[in-house]
């Protein structure tokens, strides 16, 4: 029997799930969960790489205790955020977040002097402060010159287990960089943002082998296994375990810290009309399309609990919001003031107060807000696709941990007079092990795949 590792490493926790097939059908189990979170390094907010590296490594080890070893492994995590290696491939500075306060009006001064429009048909990608290429933008000379390659979070990871640099498909799509008529680096702009093009890797697509483990983990160990290339760029992974075929009239809405609303398609939409709607086209598995939003997501309810120093769980917050049924005020929830804050309560608060509505004054009034604000918020992208697409949207296909909040899923209901299809909850891990046996031919395409994520109970 062959075992497959998905290393999923979310902006909140990471897990191990390994997965197999058993008489067609696939079983799924979690062996191993971690936190994950950024921490201020000077005046920076960063992420702990080596920490997140010694998690896989703990994860691999009690694969090895339970006499599971897997015969193969994919990591995927976010997108956007990078390494620089400098010449004895050593990581230079900090892996820096999204959430970094550092390139804040970055995408205001690239637009003009290249132009939007000149960006977004070379890469078809959303305008975000927070893309790759603006947190380059804002990197020292110093920097730049030492810098010998360029790797993304996943690539990093995959670096570590194997030696070998490679720079992964749906993740390069999320930089800004990569010319998606030329498919591949865009030189110009990787001119523009200070660095060689030398430093940029060979993109491999997804179900790519990377190669075995490094002797020295296969010595601490006692197995090797290969490691593969899902869609590193976790929303590529979860929306392969979507229950939607591309021909469905129907949306994916991967609802985790962010909300990935969009739909898969064959060819990207990189015209003036997706433009203004800032739309974007991230490749994914066999060359897809995802057409999307990112929309702010449950982050906001993440930070709500942490100010309130997680007293109360997501469920008891969901209960209260409930009784609060008679709540109406709602918030912009990709309004900028909520990207990252010291005191997310007293930023919703504010901002009613601003835009003359109620402020919140309960917990569960708050709570509320939150969750109508995001359902509101998808019913106006969900009409958007439909306009852009010219395609009717009749299904909402749920994936992701936030499928689980069935409060949310019912105002998603009311809102956009959709029917809802909920599940499946680790649908990024799934589509993680699914690549991989697609890539070691036990499944024969996403096709199949699909069928086998249906049939069985994951």
């Amino acid at each position: 029997m062959n075992y497959f590792l998905a290393v999923d490493i979310g902006a909140s926790s990471g897990r191990h799930l390994l997965g197999h097939l058993d008489n067609g059908k696939l079983k799924v189990e979690e062996i191993h969960r971690f936190n994950n979170q950024i921490y201020q390094v000077g005046v920076q907010l960063c992420w702990d790489l080596d920490y997140l590296f010694s998690e896989i490594i703990t994860g691999l080890r009690k694969c090895v205790e339970q006499g599971k070893q897997p015969s193969a492994l994919g990591v995927d995590t976010w997108g956007v955020d990078f390494v620089l290696l400098d010449g004895e491939d050593s990581m230079i500075g900090h892996a820096v977040s999204y959430r970094d306060k550092r390139t804040k009006g970055v995408m205001k001064e690239i637009c003009s002097q290249i132009g939007s429009e000149a960006l977004y048909a070379k890469t078809g990608i959303q305008f975000m402060d927070f893309n790759t290429i603006c947190q380059l933008m804002t990197l020292s000379e110093e920097v730049k010159s030492q810098a010998k390659s360029f790797l993304m979070i996943p690539d990093y990871l995959n670096y570590l287990l194997t030696g070998k640099k490679v720079n992964e498909y749906t993740n390069a799509t999320t930089t800004q960089l990569y010319n998606i008529e030329a498919n591949g680096w865009d030189e110009e702009l990787i001119d523009f943002v200070g660095l060689k093009k030398e430093v940029f890797h060979e993109v491999l697509p997804p179900l790519s082998k990377v190669g075995n483990l490094r002797q020295e983990l296969v010595d601490e160990l006692g197995f090797d296994c290969e490691v593969i290339l899902p869609p590193t760029h976790d929303t590529g992974a979860s929306f392969i375990a979507s229950s939607l075929n591309i021909e469905d009239s129907g949306v994916i809405l991967s609802s985790g810290t962010w909300s990935l609303l969009g739909k898969e398609l064959l060819e990207p939409i990189v015209n003036e009309q997706s433009r203004l709607k800032n739309f974007t086209n991230e490749g994914g598995l066999d060359k897809r399309y995802r057409f999307l939003k990112n929309i702010m997501g449950l982050w906001i309810v993440q930070e709500v609990s942490r100010n309130l120093d997680y007293r109360y769980s997501f469920s008891e917050l969901v209960n209260l919001a409930k009784e609060a049924k008679n709540f109406t005020s709602v918030i912009d929830v990709n309004d900028q003031r909520f990207f990252v804050n010291e005191n997310m309560i007293e930023e919703i608060v504010n901002y009613c107060r601003e835009s003359g509505q109620k402020p919140p004054s309960t917990v569960g009034e708050v709570s509320l807000c939150v969750y109508r604000s995001l359902a509101i918020c998808y019913k106006k992208y969900v009409d958007e696709i439909a306009e852009v697409t010219g395609q009717e949207i009749r299904t909402i296909n749920i994936i992701g941990g936030g499928c689980k909040n069935e409060f949310l899923n019912e105002l998603i209901e009311e809102e956009t007079n959709c029917s809802v299809i909920v599940g499946p909850v680790e649908a990024t891990g799934i589509g993680n092990i699914v690549s991989q046996m697609i890539a070691m031919e036990e499944v024969a395409d996403i096709y199949s795949a699909k069928k086998i994520i249906e049939l069985s109970e994951v």
